[in-house]
């Protein structure tokens, strides 16, 4: 977010520079997490808060990992650990059969009770690989086939995922959004 915000001078302040303690994402969807990370910022700072939540959602899995895609494979599980778990879940399904998308959801509060949140969204469709492919990105990326560029996300250099990746989605609507705002 500071890389691509801060090239329209906007100024994002991490979190951990508040020392704002984490705080369970009990919601049911992105949504929800994100709008519970946001305010909780909020209630700590004082200071309007951006957040986020974002999973890979795979629908031969009924839309597993969803919500839960970091701890997949379980609390403290590495990347390596959910990548394997899907790929043991995916190891029978047909290649037509393995749609997935990338889902971000960026939530902007103005402060802790703001009754009409900012929710962008972003969304990235693809394909689950067989295996690993890739050395760049992180977490699913080395299993998540882009048809349009015909490489893994973990293949693609950071300016194009910035682009076309969830994230870089749902942040370009944040970013019209506060742009609109800052007009007179």
């Amino acid at each position: 977010m500071q890389q691509l915000l801060s090239v329209h001078n906007y100024q994002i302040i991490s979190q951990a520079d508040f020392n704002i303690p984490e705080i369970p994402e009990t919601g049911f969807t992105f949504v929800e997490n994100a709008i519970i990370k946001a305010r909780n910022a909020c209630e700590y700072t004082g200071l309007p808060a951006i957040a986020d939540d974002t999973g890979l959602v795979i629908d031969a899995l009924n839309g597993e990992p969803g919500i839960y895609s970091a701890r997949y494979a379980g609390e403290g599980a590495q990347s390596h650990d959910n990548i394997q778990k899907v790929l043991e879940q995916m190891q029978d399904v047909a290649s037509d059969k393995r749609t997935a998308r990338f889902q971000c959801v960026i939530v902007y509060l103005r402060h802790a009770k703001d009754p009409a949140p900012v929710i962008c969204y972003g969304t990235w469709e693809g394909r689950i690989l067989l295996k690993e492919q890739g050395e760049n990105g992180f977490g699913y990326d080395p299993i998540f086939y882009v048809p349009t560029h015909e490489c893994s996300a973990a293949e693609l250099p950071v300016e194009i995922k910035n682009k076309i990746g969830h994230r870089g989605l749902a942040l370009q609507q944040l970013l019209n959004f506060l742009q609109c705002q800052d007009k007179p």
